[in-house]
């Protein structure tokens, strides 16, 4: 086992001298201490450094710009934003553009149902979006979210049960911190992991509970490695209470058949298990043989009891809006006065930005069939979707094209997890060097190219294995550019150490 949330010892209490500093790294929260998180990690730092280096150095690096391959920023990496979605948000923050001594000008600049859409979703907030709102988030906006998943799953939702976020990150947090009541709780998780599960679990001192995705199956879960993890752990003392599914995966680009869904159901309803379905990925669908399916579908179809959480986002998708943090989570077959708590626990930060929340309502509402702007939203979002689609399959054949590396297609999400066979020399260096063999290739992979990856090792992998996930998310025009350099450096690595085996 490569990842696992490391339990905390706190120190003896130590009283500063007069003048000393009270915090320090000594005195913090131990688990704060602990926490691990890949994605934003040492080489995410250095990639930083060389950035700077090029802004005051141009000409000093042997690339012209870093390729930020880390993480699922698609903005950042010059994604369009979807116009609708800024044309209502423009409206609402400046609402001024709506009144009647400017709006003959607005008509000039905005479509009507931006307009349109504008005035009505102010009226959610009083007319302005600075207020505070519910803490469980705008009903109406909630509304929409219940209307969104009915028509997706053909089960009815009720917005009460809907709770929007500031992002998806913070979905997923508040219902860990509601089910780790003390530091004997595991919460089972895949391995590879997206690594907010393991850094969360660390902050609260609980178990990570690993269980294995298959490669060689598309990564697909095995119930049989489910059975034995849970055994093995329950039988160690853990109180396992949950079991996280990240579906499309996160960082493996995999995607569930309905089958496996049904399967993962009736184990948790056998084994008393609370679902966490990490669904942010469930537009992002490149194959027609695994379409998506929800967790709730699924639960809803079988007449299940067991207790689900599934999470969504305006992050990921052909929307992309990562900065605006907008999320929401779906609470089914869970007790009444537990969703007591978690309302207690949303008052405690007073409501979840008003901006993610709009950007919400407009991706589970986007314009209809008549609408002025429907035309445009669908040619971008299908122009979004077609280029990441060619994007994903290009990079998946330039790795399965080099020597010691494979890479199962990208089902769905935004990545691409690819295996190396590093030379054992090189494994050996790394070793030598206190450093985990994949992370030693990313770095030397950044250091050459000024691609910034994430290695294997930050989400987990099976033993004697070694990854890293990319995005497919670099420009297009650029994207043949970004490929040649990769391959430049993996074949002159690969050069260079087959000569030391």
């Amino acid at each position: 086992m490569t990842i696992v949330a490391t339990k905390s010892t706190h120190a003896a209490k130590v009283t500063p001298n007069a003048g000393e500093k009270v915090l320090t790294l000594e005195t913090m929260n131990p688990n704060l201490r602990a926490m691990e998180y890949a994605v934003r990690g040492a080489i995410p730092i250095r990639a930083e450094a060389l950035k700077e280096q090029l802004k005051s150095h141009p000409g000093s690096l042997l690339f012209k710009q870093i390729t930020a391959c880390n993480i699922g920023n698609p903005q950042q990496l010059m994604q369009k934003p979807i116009t609708f979605l800024r044309q209502v948000t423009a409206l609402m923050e400046y609402s001024d553009l709506l009144s009647p001594d400017m709006i003959e000008t607005t008509r000039k600049l905005f479509p009507e149902d931006a307009i349109e859409r504008a005035r009505h979703n102010l009226s959610f907030v009083g007319g302005t979006p600075g207020a505070y709102t519910h803490s469980l988030g705008i009903f109406e906006v909630r509304q929409n979210v219940a209307r969104f998943i009915e028509q997706r799953d053909g089960f009815p939702a009720n917005p009460n049960d809907i709770c929007l976020t500031t992002g998806a990150s913070g979905a997923v947090e508040r219902v860990l911190d509601m089910l780790v009541s003390d530091p004997s709780v595991g919460i089972m998780i895949p391995i590879p992991q997206y690594p907010l599960y393991t850094a969360s679990l660390t902050r609260l001192n609980a178990h990570a509970v690993p269980y294995y995705l298959q490669e060689e199956k598309d990564w697909q879960l095995n119930q049989a490695d489910l059975e034995r993890s849970l055994s093995e752990s329950r039988a160690n003392g853990i109180d396992v209470r949950a079991l996280v599914v990240i579906n499309p995966g996160n960082p493996t680009g995999g995607c569930l058949l309905e089958s496996n869904i049904a399967e993962i159901v009736r184990f948790c309803e056998r084994n008393n298990l609370v679902i966490l379905a990490d669904e942010v990925y469930q537009s992002n669908i490149y194959t027609g043989t695994n379409p998506f399916v929800s967790f709730k579908k699924v639960v809803m179809q079988l007449g299940s009891s067991v207790e689900l959480f599934s999470f969504h986002s305006i992050s990921k998708g052909m929307i992309g809006e990562c900065g605006r943090r907008g999320g929401y989570y779906e609470a089914v077959n869970i007790d009444e006065q537990v969703m007591g708590q978690l309302l207690k626990v949303a008052s405690v930060s007073l409501c979840p930005n008003v901006s993610g929340q709009m950007a919400i309502d407009m991706m589970v509402n986007p314009p209809k069939v008549g609408d002025p702007s429907y035309a445009q939203y669908e040619q971008e979002m299908d122009d979004i979707y077609q280029s990441m689609k060619r994007r994903a399959k290009k990079l998946a054949i330039a790795f399965n094209s080099l020597p010691n590396m494979s890479c199962n297609d990208a089902q769905g999400a935004m990545y691409l997890f690819p295996n190396i066979e590093l030379p054992k020399a090189f494994v050996e260096e790394a070793k030598a060097k206190g450093q985990a063999p994949d992370s030693l290739y990313c770095m030397q992979m950044l250091e050459a190219t000024g691609i910034s990856v994430v290695p294997g090792s930050g989400f987990g992998q099976y033993p004697g294995t070694f990854h890293f996930r990319s995005t497919f998310l670099p420009q297009e025009d650029l994207f043949d550019d970004f490929i040649d350099g990769f391959k430049r450096f993996h074949l002159g690595f690969m050069q260079q150490y087959s000569t030391k085996n």
